[in-house]
């Protein structure tokens, strides 16, 4: 079964981890994916990784608060596979922690997180309107559980309030775009097995003396599921709502979290 076949999937912030899982399963499932990243090194590696032979992938170093890069990406996508039919948007600036009494005075670090989050997610969308208008297609954020519930193991607050705003935004999106066609909604994950969270289950493990075993044993315990979702669980839910198996979906929230908050 290919449900993107030659369908061209844009995904920004395709780095390794999440971006990668969905450039691969976009590929799996029989489409093109068109990723960018501002590193242009781990770009190449991960372009290579999910498309060694380069027919089936593209690549353009972009970063989303940059509109003209925003465009090139698209370009490179209709240029190179002739269409456009779906936007994954992972980039996000993810690395400041703390809550509102840790800000600085001007919010300078916050403006950067809504910057690349908010309004790159926008910026991104609004660079491939008119291809999608053509044929209609999707348009699928990455959100995060932190949106809807306050995280209890890592504060940060900035990045919740960027992705509680794409939310909102979302919901504008969807009744905005949906005259042509175009669908848009968000993945929400929560604890995720990848990257990021393998370099915070580490770090606990040195910090607090501890195997990795027994930080991960109290994350996972969270959840319904005795697990935690995977960066390939995420991708698999990513790739259905940017497919037309889910073509009357729209303005929905999705979360992929093994069960640890329910709504």
């Amino acid at each position: 079964m290919t449900p993107l076949r030659n369908r061209t999937v844009v995904v920004s912030g395709a780095g390794p981890g999440l971006g990668q899982q969905i450039a691969a399963a976009v590929v799996r499932d029989g489409g093109n994916a068109v990723l960018g990243a501002r590193d242009a090194a781990r770009l190449e590696r991960t372009a290579a990784a999910v498309d060694p032979g380069g027919t089936r992938t593209a690549h353009l170093s972009v970063d989303v608060t940059d509109t003209t890069r925003c465009d090139a990406l698209v370009a490179l996508a209709v240029e190179r596979f002739g269409r456009l039919d779906a936007v994954v948007h992972v980039a996000a600036q993810d690395r400041v922690f703390g809550g509102l009494a840790d800000a600085e005075p001007e919010f300078a670090e916050w403006r950067q997180v809504l910057d690349v989050n908010l309004l790159g997610t926008l910026r991104m969308t609004r660079a491939c309107l008119p291809e999608l208008r053509r044929r209609g297609g999707a348009v699928v954020i990455i959100g995060t559980q932190s949106s809807m519930v306050a995280p209890s193991q890592v504060r940060q607050t900035a990045y919740a309030a960027s992705k509680g705003a794409l939310t909102s935004a979302m919901y504008a999106l969807a009744e905005e775009l949906g005259r042509d066609r175009i669908r848009v909604n968000t993945v929400q994950p929560g604890w995720m097995w990848g990257p990021p969270v393998q370099a915070y289950v580490r770090i606990a493990a040195e910090r607090e003396g501890v195997p990795e075993s027994e930080v991960l044993a109290r994350l996972s315990g969270r959840m319904a599921l005795p697990e935690l979702a995977t960066d390939a669980d995420v991708a698999e839910a990513v790739v259905f709502l940017a497919s037309d198996r889910a073509r009357a979906i729209t303005g929905q929230s999705l979360l992929v979290n093994a069960g640890e908050v329910m709504r």
